[in-house]
């Protein structure tokens, strides 16, 4: 069976050597991210995804705070590890910021009070979608990508810096770039033990 969706999936993997060698502009890729979100489903079609994306000096700072903020609480003599994989990150052309608006989730809150409890874990739905959207349009275009997760350690600086809203709440950081080195082969359990099809 051939699927042209199932193969953009397929080719969606964690990239962790990345390098500023993309054919795309950074209007184009911004644009692709955008596309990208504004089609992802949302409950209620809440649309509560905020994203920001950083290129250039943006994009080192974030990376530079990232790892600020990590000297503080990682012991010195680990620091080198940590220090040489934040660099791989920082070495990409950019990284797609994923926040949820917490004020669309209060005001759905009490306007749906029955489903009070469900919108923050459907908000936690919607941001998936939407990295999963964002990074396989990534993909799609051959650019690398990972999904990394400094928050909340980052969150009161990042708000701070690119001066957001206190209501957007970070859920990932996605360094992306040309794929310097590929992925290894991926595994997979077996679908026994993950499937059952009832007919």
């Amino acid at each position: 069976m051939s699927n042209a969706f199932l193969d953009v999936i397929k080719a969606r993997r964690s990239i962790y050597a990345i390098g500023r060698n993309v054919a795309l502009s950074d209007d184009q890729i911004a644009s692709l991210v955008k596309e990208a979100v504004k089609h992802s489903p949302s409950s209620f079609n809440s649309q509560s995804s905020r994203v920001v994306v950083l290129f250039g000096a943006q994009h080192e700072k974030l990376w530079n705070i990232i790892k600020e903020t990590l000297r503080k609480i990682v012991p010195a003599e680990s620091f080198g590890t940590t220090e040489t994989k934040l660099a791989s990150f920082a070495a990409g052309k950019g990284t797609v910021l994923f926040f949820e608006d917490t004020k669309v989730i209060d005001v759905l809150q009490k306007q749906f009070a029955a489903y009070a409890d469900n919108f923050p874990i459907w908000s936690e739905h919607s941001t998936g979608i939407a990295q999963f959207s964002v990074w396989s349009a990534l993909a799609q275009e051959r650019i690398g990508a990972t999904l990394q997760h400094y928050n909340p350690l980052i969150d009161d600086e990042v708000k701070r810096t690119w001066q957001l809203p206190d209501s957007w709440k970070l859920r990932a950081q996605m360094p992306f770039g040309s794929i310097e080195q590929a992925a290894g082969e991926k595994t997979f359990i077996d679908d026994e033990e993950r499937f059952r099809i009832f007919k």
